[in-house]
């Protein structure tokens, strides 16, 4: 094992000359050579189970952390008010049943100091920010709604085998032409009765419920820490588990009786709102952006017409937003749009704190008695990013040649299903990205022997159709894909991925080949002030999404002894499967599969024996960045055969990425671990900007 110190010398040659002038080529380094320094290819950002993130900070000081038709969550409103059984917006919870009672005589007016703007400091101590706090929750939450997908798809599809198996019954028992008169009906009652659950995000939700993962569990009044005016979320089940609006359906969030008797609470009236969301469903609403008049719940027939077919009542929500009133408390606004990028078919974001400064009874527009609302909002906070039109935020170009600073068409040259263009407003006389030639392959060189390719699955069509698929055997039973709408999405981050290779029989676009199907997002090359180039999304990115492999040439990692590098990937699967250097190991690292380990299988740390070389052929993950949150993880994935170590390195987003946003991933550093030739430990300070940058890379 190569020690610290010559690992220490090597870099520092690479990086003296240009610390203190091109920080990115050293911030940019791909190689770890000792085990603790060595940087893994599966464990960054290495979650624990479900999730795509670390769920607890680093033990030691200085040593890096762990390494989403028609959308079920977002129904039309008449679907969700028939599982719900209630019209309008959904009565509470039993838990509060005892807000339905009449309420006495409202006291004075006391007034709740709340900040517009959360604050972002550790308020668990855990030592994490609540900005990457809120960050965890929404990873944790993906990751139990995607395997409550996977669940529901896989009922599904043996409810319709059993279907189709006894249609086929039927239809040999009546091959002479007769029917029983209302066989057809009994069909469709029958398959009814036979369709599963379609609601994995409320099972999601139950789940974070019973693990005591919601975020704020408790009703509060004003900002959050860690959720922000301008905050972007994809269906109410995220804004639920997150805590800023705690119910799936209910437009008016409020805080029942039962906070009552608390003594901080003391001098207020209950019920009390807290949260509203506006949505668009009811037809009396009026949004002027800074001033709202809002239509209190109940009375509409949802059925998206924006209709009110009864009258309200004063109790609930509607009771809450008058008592909120006569209280002066400030209440979270959320706005939904509609969104063709957005999975759910929605967007919400969270708008800042408003306050009820009047309210009314009166006959709406069908001649229904309704409740009306007047808020205004607080001064001294962030501008709106929404307006009762559409969102006012950063669009992608439609086309690239409105591209300012446009330096390359197509860096790939044809090669990507989406070309990716270049930019760079930053140098003078702008300069494309050089020194390398584009591949989006890995290539082999031929001192390299490739393990012959197994054998594979023998299913038609789709492997998530055949329940004995060899493939998901390989991968512990289930499928590591869920696939909606052809998008497909990894449900967690294993230890290793096994996708379908050459000699399996399923079709091309299986979703067992998800990242094999090439570039799927519009991309975009740029240059950045501080960090050399980067890569940003034209469109918004799912969570398990893959985004590219990273390719180069395949090299063994003593050929690159003592040269400079800056690009270079070492496929440390192994170290990662073996929980070597306090790594933890990621779900499925306890498989045991023919020639999945070494011939050495001991216990000693062995350096990773290949790596991909991109500093002068590789594709655009060679321009990803660095971030110590980033929005990225790294992912083994095997295909034709089963040797980890030389594993495709694949890169699969961790976050819902919004058009704009950069890519980023984490290079996996050890504070400390650098260690110059006078013996001293050397740093390089990290320009990511992320609210828990550890300040260095290394």
């Amino acid at each position: 094992m190569r020690s610290f110190a010559l690992l220490g010398n090597r870099r520092w040659r690479r990086c003296q000359s240009r610390l203190s002038s091109t920080p990115l080529l050293c911030s940019r380094r791909r190689r770890r050579r000792a085990v603790g320094v060595r940087r893994s290819a599966r464990c960054l950002s290495r979650p624990s189970r479900p999730c795509y993130v670390e769920q607890e900070p680093p033990k030691k000081p200085g040593v890096r952390g762990r390494g989403k038709r028609k959308r079920d969550d977002e129904k039309p409103e008449l679907a969700l008010a028939q599982e719900a059984k209630s019209p309008g917006r959904k009565a509470s919870s039993k838990a509060e049943a005892g807000e339905r009672k009449p309420m006495p005589p409202v006291i004075a007016a006391v007034p709740v100091s709340c900040a517009g703007v959360a604050a972002d400091d550790d308020t668990t101590g855990t030592g994490k920010s609540a900005k990457l706090r809120v960050k965890e929750t929404l990873r944790a939450f993906n990751s139990h709604y995607l395997h409550f997908v996977q669940e529901e798809q896989k009922r599904a599809q043996a409810a319709l085998q059993e279907i189709e198996a006894k249609g086929g019954l039927k239809r040999q028992a009546n091959k002479d032409g007769k029917r029983k008169k209302g066989s057809k009906q009994e069909a469709e009652c029958e398959e009814k009765e036979k369709r599963p659950s379609k609601r994995p995000d409320l099972k999601a939700i139950t789940k974070m419920q019973e693990m005591n993962a919601v975020l704020y569990p408790e009703k509060t009044i004003g900002a959050l820490p860690g959720i922000d005016v301008g905050d972007q979320f994809y269906s109410r089940a995220e804004m639920v588990v997150l805590g800023i609006h705690s119910h799936w359906l209910n437009g008016i969030d409020y805080m029942g009786m039962k906070y009552q008797g608390k003594k901080e609470y003391e001098k207020l009236t209950f019920p009390l709102a807290t949260c509203i969301v506006m949505s668009g469903i009811y037809e009396d609403d009026l949004d002027k952006a800074d001033e709202i008049i809002y239509t209190g719940q109940g009375g509409n027939d949802l059925l998206g017409n924006h209709r009110q077919i009864g009258s309200q009542q004063l109790k609930r929500g509607n009771l809450a937003l008058k008592n909120s009133r006569d209280n002066g408390n400030p209440i979270r606004v959320i706005r939904g749009h509609l969104s063709k990028t957005s999975y759910t078919g929605k967007v919400y974001t969270y708008d800042g704190l408003y306050k009820v400064v009047d309210d009314w009874v009166q006959n709406g527009v069908q001649g229904h008695v309704v409740f009306k609302y007047k808020l205004k909002r607080l001064e001294g906070q962030p501008s709106l990013t929404t307006s009762e039109v559409r969102f006012t935020r950063a669009e992608a170009p439609t086309t690239i040649a409105e591209l300012p600073g446009l330096v390359c068409d197509d860096i790939s040259g044809g090669q990507e299903n989406i070309p990716i263009p270049a930019t760079n407003l930053v140098d003078d006389p702008p300069v494309p990205p050089s020194g390398f030639t584009y591949l989006k392959s890995l290539k082999i060189p031929k001192d390299i022997k490739i393990p012959p390719n197994i054998s594979g699955c023998n299913c038609e069509g789709d492997c998530a159709s055949n329940k004995n698929c060899s493939c998901a055997q390989r991968n512990g039973s289930d499928l590591p894909y869920v696939s909606y709408k052809n998008i497909g999405r990894l449900v967690e981050p294993k230890a290793v991925v096994f996708e379908c290779g050459a000699n399996c029989s399923c079709s091309h676009d299986c979703v067992n080949r998800t990242s094999q199907q090439g570039l799927q997002y519009r991309l975009e090359v740029f240059k950045t002030a501080s960090k050399g180039w980067g890569v940003r999304t034209w469109d918004t990115i799912l969570p398990g999404a893959p985004i590219c492999e990273y390719t180069g040439v395949l090299r063994r990692t003593e050929d690159l002894d003592g040269l400079q590098n800056n690009y270079c990937f070492d496929i440390d699967c192994l170290q990662t499967m073996k929980g070597l250097d306090g790594r933890e190991k990621r779900a499925g690292s306890e498989m045991h599969l023919p020639n999945l380990h070494p011939e050495n299988d001991s216990d000693t740390p062995p350096a990773p024996e290949y790596c991909i070389d991109a500093n002068s052929i590789g594709n655009f993950a060679r321009f990803i960045n660095h971030s110590c949150q980033p929005n990225l993880f790294v992912q083994c994935v095997l295909s034709s055969h089963n040797d980890v170590k030389l594993a495709k390195v694949t890169l699969f987003a961790a976050d819902t990425i919004l058009p704009l946003q950069e890519l980023s991933y984490d290079y996996g550093y050890r504070l400390d671990s650098v260690v110059g030739p006078d013996g001293k430990i050397v740093k390089l300070p990290c320009y990511c900007g992320a609210p828990d940058c550890r300040k260095r890379l290394y």
